[in-house]
């Protein structure tokens, strides 16, 4: 006797065709997902594979091999570009003139491989989920084609004949597309290439294997980088240690200040009436990074021992705004803890692309048009000049630093709710803002000098110092060659103004300071009010790096305080 077979319901049979379609489709997009990245120095192309390695390939040096930390046999090929094809043999002269151009890059990658790993993943499940929704598409499309081709009668025909093997057919379908999305990955591959490299012991590359010429040079000079980075780790960690100390004491010392104030007992009757609404918002402000990763925990103990809700980055997170600096704005993006947003103004040595970067990793990116962040009303814009390694500065765009002021300017003035402070990367850019009595408070960086709150028109201005440290004619990776600056900023969101600043320093010998609290001076209204015209801001600076060491002079007879002859900016 046959058994007659049951026939699932017609929308059983839909919903596993639908499930097997996306398994198919989701297999063909994650192993075919591809993206265009960085690696150190370097351009890289990532490529999914099914062989449970994350394979590097550096060209004619050779390769690197790590297990992956991806489950279910998923991997990585990692194509690095640029790497030069005529390098034949590890000469030590040539090698380490080749490498030390792009050895602080390197050494980045080591301080914050996390970093690299997370950008990836990241570009590939994007990238994956595209693909798979183009699968889904063409086969929705073809079925919906053939289906119409066939006509009713032969439809119902094939579904007769389909519907009793609905399970075996579903199957054989998520087998076939799984093998077939396998294959498109590239050859499985079980038994790596060479042995581990003794050179990469205790650091988050251990076990990673070198074929090729790149084991010679690895194992010659591999070690000389390894050194510098655990000596900037070191570095960086007793820096932390250093900081999370000093703001243990000096929060003991403010919070019996603030506890006094609340009630009256301390402290101008602002502030008192401040801290007892509690409407103080606090902003940590950081600025001119340039690249230098091995400062983000440290402004994550910042922010997070301050209690600020927003960090105010004033610009020169990169050295030359290139795609391969990733990372740098990756890492600085996420030293602001869960639920801080940053707000970002860039400088003259980001681009467009840095930009672009900071708007992917959730940076509030400020483009010359008035944000408000945890009720502070921001205004600012990215640098009108761009200023590359040996190359000088030129006007990014169409508007000159004049413009750009004049154009500012306005656009404070022009505020429905009015603006409550302005971020910029060069100071003079605020200049004309601030002279216009629309902008309370300004804050910038650029000169890689602290210059306190001073009056500039009917507006106070403020300019950070470099968190990198940065001084002249010395790179900002590594160890600091000068003092690190960071400054808590509060603001009494009924006041409409910031109440006071405190700044955070860290010295090249990496000792930590958290300063006191320093009121902000009160604004002298000048008089009489000034009408605002398009000559009104910086001077333009149409090449080159340095500024004039003379000051500026405001309407109100006050001078701002002139950068260094020869300042880093």
């Amino acid at each position: 006797m046959t058994r007659t077979r049951r026939i699932p319901s017609r929308w059983v049979r839909w919903t596993l065709a639908s499930v097997a379609a996306l398994v198919v489709c989701g297999a063909f997009g994650l192993t075919t997902a591809n993206a265009e990245l960085s690696l150190g120095p370097h351009e890289a192309r990532y490529e999914v594979t099914t062989d449970d390695l994350v394979t590097v390939d550096f060209g004619p040096l050779g390769t690197l091999q790590i297990d992956s930390p991806v489950p279910f046999g998923l991997g990585a090929d990692v194509t690095v570009k640029e790497i030069p094809a005529e390098l034949r043999e590890v000469d030590e002269s040539a090698t380490l003139d080749a490498l030390q151009g792009d050895a602080q890059s390197y050494l980045q990658f080591f301080s914050t491989p996390e970093s690299t790993i997370e950008r990836a993943v990241r570009a590939l499940v994007k990238d994956a989920l595209v693909r798979t929704l183009v699968a889904l598409v063409v086969v929705a499309g073809a079925v919906a084609g053939v289906a119409l081709l066939m006509g009713s009668a032969r439809r119902r025909e094939v579904s007769a004949v389909l519907a009793p093997r609905t399970w075996e057919v579903t199957a054989g379908v998520v087998v076939l597309g799984l093998v077939t999305g396998t294959l498109t990955s590239g050859v499985v591959r079980h038994d790596p290439d060479g042995e581990p490299s003794a050179v990469f012991a205790g650091t988050a590359l251990e076990g990673a294997r070198i074929t090729g010429r790149l084991a010679g040079v690895i194992d010659t000079y591999g070690g000389k980088l390894l050194d510098t980075y655990r000596d900037n780790e070191d570095f960086y960690a007793d820096a932390d240690a250093s900081l999370d100390e000093a703001w243990s004491e000096r929060l003991a010392q403010q919070e019996s200040f603030d506890l006094r104030a609340s009630v009256g007992l301390e402290g101008p009757a602002a502030l008192q009436d401040a801290l007892y609404r509690g409407e103080i918002v606090t902003m940590v402000v950081i600025s001119d990074l340039h690249c230098n990763m091995s400062m983000a925990p440290l402004i994550t103990t910042t922010v997070e021992r301050s209690g600020a809700s927003v960090v105010l980055n004033a610009g020169d997170t990169t050295m030359n705004g290139t795609s391969v600096e990733d990372a740098c704005v990756t890492a600085f993006a996420g030293a602001a803890p869960d639920g801080v947003t940053t707000v970002v103004a860039d400088g003259n040595h980001d681009s467009v692309t840095t930009s672009e970067q900071e708007r992917k990793a959730g940076d509030t990116v400020l483009d010359g048009e008035v944000v408000e962040v945890e009720g502070v009303r921001i205004l600012g814009d990215r640098d009108a000049l761009e200023t590359r390694v040996a190359q000088g500065s030129k006007v990014a765009d169409t508007e000159t630093p004049d413009e750009q002021a004049a154009r500012l300017a306005t656009t404070a003035c022009d505020a429905r709710d009015g603006v409550d402070l302005l971020l910029v990367h060069n100071p003079r850019v605020g200049d004309a803002a601030l002279e216009s009595g629309c902008v309370p408070f300004q804050v910038s960086g650029h000169y890689h000098r602290r210059v306190d709150p001073v009056q500039v028109g009917d507006g106070i201005q403020y300019v950070s110092s470099s968190t990198a440290g940065a001084t002249l004619n010395e790179p900002t990776v590594g160890p600091l060659h000068g003092t690190a600056e960071m400054t808590v900023l509060r603001f009494d969101t009924e006041a409409r103004e910031i109440v006071d600043y405190q700044v955070v320093s860290v010295d090249p010998g990496g000792t930590a300071t958290v300063g006191e609290r320093i009121a902000v001076p009160a604004v002298v209204p000048t008089t009489p009010p000034y009408a605002l015209t398009p000559t009104d801001g910086p001077t333009a600076q149409a090449s080159g790096s340095t500024v004039s060491p003379s000051g500026t002079t405001s309407r109100s007879g006050r001078t701002s305080p002139a950068p260094s002859a020869t300042p880093v900016d």
